[in-house]
C-alpha cells in the first residue's frame, strides 16, 4: 500500500485543517509514493523509537508529536533533529505526525472518557460550524464526588502511572474536572470560566499551579508522557480498522520520569 493511501484514510478521520495554526501536523518525511507494508507507531520520533522502527522492518512511522515543529535551516548529523530526519530517509521510512488535529478529534474524548467525566463539554473552541464545536480538552462531572487525594488515586490508576503531583488540599471535595492532555497552563482561563474544581493536565509550573489554588481549582499533574502515551494503543486499533491488511507495531510504554 502506498503512503499516499495510509495518509487519506487517516485525514479522513483527522483532518489536518483541525490543527493549530502553530502546529506541524501531517506528511512530514518521505516520498507520498513508497510502498509501505509496517507501520511503527510511537509518541515522539527519537533515537531509540526510530532504532525501534528500523529493527522492526517498518516502512512508516506515525507519531503524535511531530519531529520538525519550527523552521530549519540545516539538515546534518551535527543535530539531533538532523540526524533522526537523515536516518528515516536513509531507512526509507516516510514520518506522519499527527499533534493537534488528533488532540481536537481523538485525544480528548479519549481522555475524557478514561475518567468517565459525564455531561462533558469542550474546554476550549478551536473550531465551530453549524452548531457543531470541537477544541482542545473537556470538562465535566466526575463518576462521584470525591476528595483531591482520591481524585488523585483514580487518575494514576485510569491512566495507569507510577506517580501524580497534586497541588491543593488532599481533603478537598471535587466533582467537577476539566483535562487537557499534555501542557495545559494556557487554559487556565477556559478552566476557570466553566467552573471546574480539578483540573487534570500536566507542565504544570509551580506559580501557575499555586495561582490556579488560589482562585478555587486543585491541579493533578500526571505528567505529559502520562497523559498521551495512550494514543499509541488507540492509534494502534484504530489503524487495524482503517487499514486491516497493514500490520501496526508500537512502542513499549517507557515513562521517561523516573521519581527517586
Amino acid at each position: 500500500m502506498k503512503a499516499i493511501e495510509i495518509i487519506k484514510s487517516i485525514e479522513k478521520k483527522y483532518p489536518v485543517s483541525f490543527a493549530e495554526s502553530w502546529d506541524n501536523s501531517g506528511f512530514l518525511v518521505g516520498d507520498a509514493d513508497w510502498e509501505v507494508k509496517k507501520i511503527f507507531l510511537a509518541l515522539d520520533v527519537t533515537d531509540e523509537t526510530l532504532e525501534m522502527a528500523v529493527k522492526a522492518g517498518a516502512d512508516m512511522m506515525i507519531t503524535h508529536h511531530p519531529l520538525i515543529f519550527s523552521g530549519m535551516k540545516q539538515v546534518t548529523a551535527g543535530n539531533f533533529i538532523g540526524r533522526r530526519l537523515i536516518k528515516l530517509i536513509e531507512n526509507h521510512i516516510c514520518y506522519y505526525a499527527m499533534h493537534t488535529n488528533f488532540d481536537v478529534l481523538g485525544m480528548a474524548d479519549l481522555s475524557a472518557d478514561l475518567l468517565n467525566l459525564k455531561d462533558r463539554q469542550v474546554l476550549e473552541v478551536t473550531w465551530q460550524e453549524e452548531g457543531r464545536s470541537e477544541g482542545i480538552g473537556r470538562v465535566g462531572k466526575l463518576p462521584r464526588e470525591m476528595t483531591l487525594e482520591e481524585c488523585g488515586k483514580f487518575v494514576k490508576k485510569q491512566y495507569r502511572l507510577p506517580f501524580v503531583k497534586l497541588y491543593g488540599e488532599p481533603e478537598k471535595k471535587v466533582n467537577s474536572a476539566a483535562v487537557c492532555t499534555g501542557s495545559g497552563k494556557s487554559l487556565m482561563k477556559e478552566v476557570l470560566a466553566k467552573k471546574a474544581e480539578v483540573y487534570i493536565t500536566s507542565d504544570m509550573d509551580y506559580h501557575s499551579a499555586i495561582d490556579a489554588g488560589a482562585q478555587g481549582v486543585a491541579v493533578i499533574d500526571a505528567g505529559h508522557y502520562g497523559t498521551e502515551y495512550i494514543f499509541m494503543e488507540y492509534m494502534k486499533q484504530e489503524l487495524k480498522e482503517l487499514l486491516p491488511e497493514l500490520p501496526v507495531e508500537t512502542m513499549a510504554v517507557n515513562h521517561p520520569c523516573k521519581v527517586l
